[in-house]
């Protein structure tokens, strides 16, 4: 047993507390791990699943999450959290258990072959054969599939497979279900009874959600300006230079565009040439760019408005992450952060993806639940 299972433990459940009793979806409860601010839950909750926990290690979470979604919030480190823990939290039915480990290890923004938290996937995939959930859902970059060679996801495939899991896993793009985002995610699912696939997309291309229809009716701001009626709906401070920045620069247009005084040292060298996506502006007719933790800076990537001379906003951002408006991140009254805003914000698993994974789900435990009652 390595250090990884160790530190999880192994405790002995007896088979009819981890087997439910009761196949099809509406007595299937949810929990979810590496939570965030809820953007999974939330897709689960809007499908009318009884989402019971979130898990995250972050405490910045907990208002958000639990405002949203009516569930608790959980402030744990997933790599203390127990098999027998989880059976604590699940109910009778169906027994769900989702999560998106953090991505950084694996994301090409910021990949780092050394980075601990990539093991976090063992702990994952330790969870699952010691609580043996009826259906699992990991969500993930992309780039998970070749991180060390491809080695670690198919430890984490191979893991559950030997535990009698049925595993698919998909790489879906976000705007194919009506997220208004440029966003690839990796998507597995796995089930005890049988194998689950990721619904068909919902939109096509000439439906896709653009950034004009995600926030075009929003109200117009300045850098730096607050909507009197929507707190979130703010934008960071530019300096005079970057104000001149952005006003020279096009929509879905970069730096490339501006004259040669505007122009950063850093992208005047070889290598500061091929960074061309930051300092610049969104296109109203096209969906966004991936949103990061850092969207509400203008010089963090192509988050500059398509129209107005700022970066977008904090609401602007999450609608892109398909959060609905009425999505409440900070008690009424509470200042407003955007650095502890943006990390929720952009760390989340867009809803509407969500959405998508637990209407998946849903068929599956309907559809099982109506084989084993003929």
């Amino acid at each position: 047993m390595n250090k990884v299972q160790k530190s999880m433990g192994a405790p002995e459940i007896t088979a009819s507390a981890t087997k439910s009793t009761v196949i099809g979806c509406q007595n299937a409860t949810v929990v979810d791990l590496f939570c965030g601010a809820g953007g999974l839950s939330h897709g689960f909750y809007l499908e009318g699943m009884k989402v019971v926990a979130g898990i995250d290690l972050d405490p910045a979470c907990k208002f958000a999450y639990e405002a949203n979604n009516g569930a608790k919030f959980l402030c744990q480190d997933v790599s203390t959290v127990t098999a027998a823990d989880l059976v604590a939290l699940w109910g009778e039915g169906p027994r769900i258990l989702v999560g998106c480990a953090p991505c950084q290890p694996f994301s090409s923004y910021a990949q780092r072959w050394d980075n601990p938290d990539w093991k976090l996937l063992e702990n994952f995939a330790q969870l699952i054969v010691d609580s043996k959930p009826d259906v699992v859902s990991m969500e993930n970059v992309p780039r998970l599939l070749d991180f060390q060679d491809g080695a670690v996801f198919e430890r984490f495939v191979s893991k559950i497979r030997r535990a009698g899991y049925k595993v698919t896993a998909t790489v879906a793009y976000a705007p194919d279900y009506g997220v208004p985002q440029h966003r690839h995610r990796l998507v597995l699912l796995a089930s005890r009874h049988a194998p689950i696939a990721l619904e068909p997309p919902t939109h096509s291309k000439k439906k896709y959600v653009t950034v004009r229809k995600a926030i075009g009716k929003l109200r117009e701001l300045e850098a730096g300006g607050i909507d009197e009626f929507d707190p979130l709906h703010r934008t960071s401070r530019l300096s005079p230079l970057n104000l001149k920045r952005i006003r020279a620069a096009k929509p879905g247009g970069s730096w490339k565009d501006w004259d040669e005084e505007l122009v950063a040292p850093c992208h005047k060298t070889q290598a500061g040439k091929t960074y061309v996506s930051v300092y610049g502006r969104m296109n109203w007719d096209e969906p966004s760019p991936t949103m990061t933790t850092q969207f509400f800076g203008f010089g963090n990537g192509r988050f500059g408005h398509p129209e107005q001379n700022r970066a977008i906003s904090l609401r602007e951002g999450a609608i892109l992450q398909s959060f609905p408006t009425k999505y409440r991140f900070v008690p009424e009254g509470e200042a407003v952060q955007f650095k502890k805003l943006g990390r929720l914000i952009g760390n989340a698993v867009p809803v509407l993806l969500g959405r998508a994974i637990a209407k998946s789900i849903k068929l599956h435990l309907n559809t099982v639940g109506r084989a084993d009652a003929s």
